[in-house]
């Protein structure tokens, strides 16, 4: 199986909720060659942080330790048209300005539950940001080495596919 078909399958399986550039980006095709919006240091410390605040720490490394944040913004470089890459750091930067609003402080510096409040309102406020957001996160976590290694279980020598393999409690789903 190469990696255009198990992104396919992958696609599939979550109900094809997938995007076309997600996809693209999975398999490390540029679908977008034009202008792109600049990313400030500040910006991709801001997506590391909300990330972080999707995916956190636990017993297994967050999304910030995977470096989602590099996934996020090369996807949206290299697959996003200029209006989509617009509007999308558009909305981190109102969820940066909310934090400053409401706290009087950069999102960063805010403690965790004020965080995790303040990304619950931007999820109910601004759907559409934050649904590609974290469907970003979510792929670009699950797609890292830490994800694939330390959240899924892994087989680092792929053996024979057996589609129908009963599962213990408890136990991660695979890697693919």
């Amino acid at each position: 199986m190469n990696r255009r078909e198990a992104a396919e399958r992958i696609s599939l399986l979550l109900g094809g909720t997938l995007s076309v550039e997600l996809t693209a980006g999975l398999m490390g095709q540029v679908i977008h060659p034009g202008p792109n919006v600049a990313v400030s240091v500040a910006q991709q410390a801001l997506l590391a942080e909300v990330a972080d605040v999707i995916i956190p720490t636990t017993d297994t490394p967050g999304a910030k330790a995977a470096g989602a944040e590099q996934f996020i913004i090369r996807v949206m470089r290299d697959c996003y048209p200029l209006q989509e890459q617009e509007a999308f750091y558009a909305g981190l930067a109102k969820l940066e300005a909310d934090s400053q609003s409401a706290h009087g402080k950069a999102f960063a510096d805010l403690e965790s539950n004020a965080k995790i409040q303040l990304v619950q309102q931007t999820a109910e406020m601004n759907r559409a940001f934050f649904k590609r957001l974290k469907e970003l996160t979510v792929t670009g976590y699950f797609t890292s080495e830490i994800g694939a290694t330390r959240a899924l279980a892994y087989l680092p020598v792929p053996g024979r596919f057996a589609g129908d393999v009963p599962m213990e409690k408890g136990q991660k789903t695979w890697a693919l």
